[in-house]
């Protein structure tokens, strides 16, 4: 079962029916979607993958992904799952605009760092990102994460591979307190 975690402002949450419509909303936010996967998709496209949660992720306990809410308002989405580019266990987030600048996107990584290497026990964490997507760079940097490699997609773009070791400085700070399981 998908735990739920928090840390002083965030609340991760397995997803609930009711936070389909939010999701959806998300999803479909350009400035958001354009980061994630192979950019903006339909809205039945994001229907289906919220769907999909349900059915195969949940149901076959495949990973873990969760809501993430501030004062019970659906602002993001968080995974952490094993991926072929990776070749580990890889973190997987995106926030809402309005929930951009107030140092969030750096909570929310420090809690999936935190469960990554406190309750699944891993050596260390993956994470991969459009080399344009300058603001998340700059916060998994600022987090312990090193450029590893530059992946290649089919469409010509270049996707950073970036690792942060369970040994690193900010581990040992207290990136694996942030986050509490309930």
């Amino acid at each position: 079962m998908n735990p739920s975690l928090h840390t002083d402002r965030l609340l991760l949450t397995p997803y609930t029916p009711a936070d389909e419509e939010e999701f959806v909303a998300l999803f479909q936010d350009v400035s958001v979607s354009r980061w994630m996967g192979d950019g903006p998709s339909t809205e039945a496209e994001d229907r289906a993958l919220f769907g999909r949660i349900f059915t195969k992720v949940y149901a076959e306990n495949r990973f873990e992904v969760w809501a993430v809410k501030v004062g019970g308002e659906l602002v993001g989405h968080a995974e952490i799952k094993p991926t072929e580019a990776s070749g580990g266990h890889e973190i997987i987030y995106a926030l809402a605009p309005s929930a951009w600048g107030r140092g969030l996107g750096t909570e929310l990584a420090l809690a999936l760092l935190g469960h990554g290497f406190g309750t699944l026990g891993l050596a260390e964490v993956h994470a991969t990102v459009a080399a344009g997507n300058a603001a998340s760079l700059a916060v998994l940097g600022r987090i312990g994460f090193a450029h590893v490699r530059d992946i290649r997609e089919d469409d010509g773009s270049t996707t950073r591979l970036l690792t942060c070791p369970g040994d690193s400085a900010v581990r040992a700070s207290g990136a694996s307190e942030t986050a509490h399981t309930r």
